[in-house]
């Protein structure tokens, strides 16, 4: 069993103001001491949007499985995730509980920034639940992300969890809806999800450029400056994906690979870039 430990000046530093390098980086691994399936979840009590409370004694009470995903309103991998949740809570929420944990947010800019105090993290969360149109539970997590930090400070993972408190299903990233799906759904027949664990890192980034425009225009002036900064090739496909923006975001994944690689290639075949 995994039993995750915080400190007080982790939570001081986890509430980052741009991005880094390593911040991005981090978030593409999973540690192997990060809860998964099979380990049983931390005590929980947040505050939701709607004057509740997403606590592990609601968890049990409720005797169903709940669907967990973090996320905010600046991060692209939720942006990406929200229509395609609702429509997983379309057919799977009568067995299901799901509750999204506005976490830190991803990628602060001027209309966003940081929250530094816990007002700041509900109206965000207010925002993120008005903005997707989430007919589900929007909890709130502490300002030093307690619980966030608790399973790892991805900015938008997923995981199913069993009325017992137990994780029985991981995604690193919770725009994966296809074996989020699949997921659900063995579980809603009985069945333990298979596999438990999922990455798709590749996929989900490559999905997530799509959608990036939205995310940072929420966050407004700086997240796509520090994009560039943190991470230039990613910050160059959200750029290209713009080139799109009259197609819907679903449709615009195509269309940007395919110019990505196709100026990869030019690059390679005029010398510019050299593959070791």
């Amino acid at each position: 069993m995994t039993t995750a430990r915080t400190t007080r000046g982790e939570g001081t530093r986890y509430r980052i103001d741009r991005p880094t390098f390593a911040d991005i980086m981090r978030d593409l691994r999973i540690p192997g001491g990060d809860l998964g399936a099979g380990d049983r979840i931390p005590h929980i009590d947040l505050p939701t949007t709607d004057a509740g409370r997403f606590s592990s004694e609601s968890i049990a009470a409720d005797g169903c499985p709940v669907l967990l995903v973090f996320g905010s309103l600046t991060c692209p991998v939720t942006e990406s995730a929200g229509r395609g949740l609702l429509d997983l809570h379309r057919t799977y929420g009568d067995a299901i509980r799901f509750v999204v944990v506005n976490v830190r947010e991803a990628h602060p800019g001027a209309d966003t920034p940081q929250p530094r105090m816990i007002d700041e993290k509900m109206r965000n969360a207010r925002a993120l639940k008005s903005h997707h149109g989430f007919g589900f539970e929007v909890a709130v997590d502490g300002i030093d992300g307690t619980v966030h930090r608790a399973f790892g400070t991805r900015p938008s993972s997923a995981y199913i969890i069993d009325p017992s408190g137990t994780i029985v299903f991981r995604a690193h990233w919770s725009n994966r809806l296809e074996p989020l799906e699949e997921a659900l759904r063995a579980v809603v027949a009985g069945r333990a999800p298979s596999p438990t664990n999922v990455g798709q890192t590749t996929r989900a980034l490559t999905r997530m450029t799509a959608y990036a425009d939205t995310a940072l225009a929420a966050a407004g002036r700086g997240a796509l400056r520090d994009f560039w900064r943190a991470a230039p090739p990613v910050a160059a496909m959200i750029t290209l994906s713009r080139l799109f923006r009259s197609l819907p975001s679903e449709r615009r994944v195509a269309p940007t690979v395919a110019i990505t690689l196709a100026l990869c290639a030019a690059a390679v075949s005029s010398g510019l870039l050299v593959l070791q």
